[in-house]
């Protein structure tokens, strides 16, 4: 029988990366929020290869602030990729981001 946490049943739309963002939203995946982490199609979230040349994308650093989180990668100039972003954010309790401004 598995226990409800904290925030079971939340879904949370997650643009952010570059560990302050990623390290929230995988903190709320812990307490039972679905997280789904947007990244781009081509080098994905820039911590991927941090401080590690041979990570193949899979940087220690990543890999635990994005633990227990869905992933997609998505090309946001393409109209198609911005339809599903709709129809995601329609369905998200949270969209989490953390942009430069004017983005």
């Amino acid at each position: 029988m598995s226990q409800e946490q904290a925030l079971t049943g939340v879904r949370i739309l997650d643009f952010s990366q570059v560990l302050a963002g990623p390290f929230a939203t995988q903190q709320l995946a812990q307490l039972g929020a679905q997280v789904i982490k947007i990244e781009q199609p081509v080098g994905g979230d820039m911590t991927r290869g941090l401080m590690s040349a041979n990570s193949d994308g899979m940087a220690p650093s990543f890999l635990s602030a994005n633990l227990g989180k869905r992933s997609l990668a998505l090309d946001l100039k393409k109209p198609d990729a911005r339809e599903i972003i709709h129809k995601l954010v329609a369905q998200a309790d949270v969209v989490v981001e953390n942009f430069k401004p004017g983005t």
